[in-house]
């Protein structure tokens, strides 16, 4: 049997929403994979750009990569995924399109925020456990709810991209208080993650380090480490226990800043509402509250 081929992994830090974003290649065939790249959303000028996506067709440029699929873990509530930039900036009139890839149950989330599935939003819904190929790399999706129940991560070689179903030990876990979240769920999705060999690299979507902790953000570190030291949920912690601190955190949590405009666009691949004038501008909704007699 040939051994695993392992492959190469770029991080790309976004500090303006602590966000993670990867591209995966092939050392053989130079083909690669984009994992939830991010767009720029400034609410006080009221401006999305594409500085952190700009940063990644660099690379694959750089690196002479042909890239074969996008990938989300599921529907981010906090920043925007720049998936459908990406296809857009990528594509070869005499060539497929590159797909915008998620997991299935991305359609119960669509239907909860849009009141129905959105059919063309996504060119391509893996099963749990699906396995495809990056050049000559072996990929497998695994199905990780409890953040979202959408929320899918990819196993590719000894590397696993977690999306937020855990962070690194000293952040701890997501939270589990959106729509159909359930820490109970996410508790054994983190164990799912916890079984995986001690070697292996768990690559987290974000990365929040602790103004005491004096480190950089790091874009993984192993199973090992986790079960040693993850402070949610580190070797030995009970499900009672992680699930009666989570509500109790989540309880006291205020909702993503970008929350609005961020499932508005990431339920539809990245693609934005197109503008009722023509013009570049675009409009997202967000809802307020108010009294009675002004509805």
């Amino acid at each position: 049997m040939s051994a695993t081929i392992e492959p190469i992994v770029h991080p790309i830090f976004g500090k303006q929403t602590g966000t993670w974003q990867y591209i995966v290649a092939c050392p053989k065939t130079r083909q690669a994979v984009i994992i939830d790249p991010v767009l720029n959303l400034d609410l006080t000028e009221r401006e999305i750009t594409t500085t952190s996506a700009d940063e990644l067709l660099t690379v694959v440029a750089s690196n002479k990569y042909t890239i074969t699929r996008l990938l989300e873990t599921h529907a981010h509530a906090d920043h925007l995924t720049a998936a459908y930039y990406i296809q857009q900036k990528l594509f070869v009139s005499d060539k497929p399109q590159i797909p915008i890839c998620t997991g299935r149950r991305i359609r119960q989330v669509q239907e909860t925020f849009a009141n129905k599935p959105s059919e063309n939003a996504f060119d391509c819904l893996f099963d749990d456990n699906e396995v495809f190929n990056i050049g000559d790399v072996t990929a497998e999706v695994l199905h990780l709810p409890g953040h979202t129940p959408d929320h899918s991560g990819y196993l590719i070689g000894s590397n696993v991209f977690t999306g937020d179903s855990i962070f690194n030990p000293d952040v701890g876990s997501a939270r589990c208080d959106f729509p159909n979240g359930d820490a109970n769920v996410l508790y054994h999705t983190m164990q799912t993650l916890l079984a995986l060999p001690s070697h292996y690299k768990c690559y987290t979507d974000h990365d929040y380090p602790p103004a005491d902790s004096g480190r950089e953000p790091m874009p993984f570190v192993t199973v090992a480490e986790q079960l040693e030291s993850n402070k949610h949920v580190k070797k030995g912690t009970q499900e009672h226990e992680f699930v009666n601190w989570r509500r109790d955190r989540d309880s006291n949590l205020k909702e993503p800043k970008l929350l609005h405009q961020a499932l508005q666009v990431n339920i539809r691949g990245g693609r934005l509402p197109s503008s009722p004038d023509g013009s570049q501008r675009t409009f997202l909704q967000v809802p307020f509250c108010a009294p009675q007699a002004l509805c």
